[in-house]
């Protein structure tokens, strides 16, 4: 890839900005290093999760450092895409205003995941898994300049 090329501005955008958007930032980071700026934020900033940390430092992917930040920092940015990864009826996504064509993954929180420290964490690598399944490939499409197809929903 030519170095000087424009790489895609992504926004991963969930509830509270503190697992699946941190996760989701982290893979697209660390995938697509020279193709893809990767943004993360929430509703509002509920703090990096350490379970989110750990696992994916667990795949070699060091989101450490990322911090945890409610989508109004951001609103003076623009992006090619905005994806939310809220999973649950329940969960209110927030809508990103501007330009940027919105696609939307779900993907469960394993934040608040029921049981003891070992299988929350494995409900954590569970999600990491399904993310790096599902999420790489949309990257790929489109950075190659696809359309999203099923199950992805995209809106304008």
């Amino acid at each position: 890839m030519d170095e000087n090329a424009k790489r895609l501005r992504v926004l991963f955008l969930c509830v509270a900005n503190s697992c699946r958007s941190q996760m989701a930032e982290g893979l697209a980071r660390h995938f697509f290093p020279k193709r893809i700026e990767a943004f993360s934020a929430g509703i509002f900033a509920a703090g990096l999760s350490q379970q989110a940390a750990t696992v994916m430092a667990e795949s070699g992917i060091d989101i450490s450092g990322q911090t945890s930040k409610d989508f109004g920092k951001l609103l003076d940015e623009e992006f090619d895409y905005v994806i939310t990864l809220c999973g649950e009826l329940e969960e209110k996504c927030p809508v990103f205003p501007g330009k940027a064509r919105h696609i939307h993954m779900e993907f469960d929180d394993p934040t608040f995941s029921p049981g003891s420290e070992e299988e929350r964490l494995e409900r954590h690598r569970q999600i990491r898994d399904e993310m790096r399944r599902r999420l790489n490939p949309l990257l790929e499409k489109l950075l190659s300049g696809e359309e999203p197809s099923s199950p992805e929903q995209s809106r304008e």
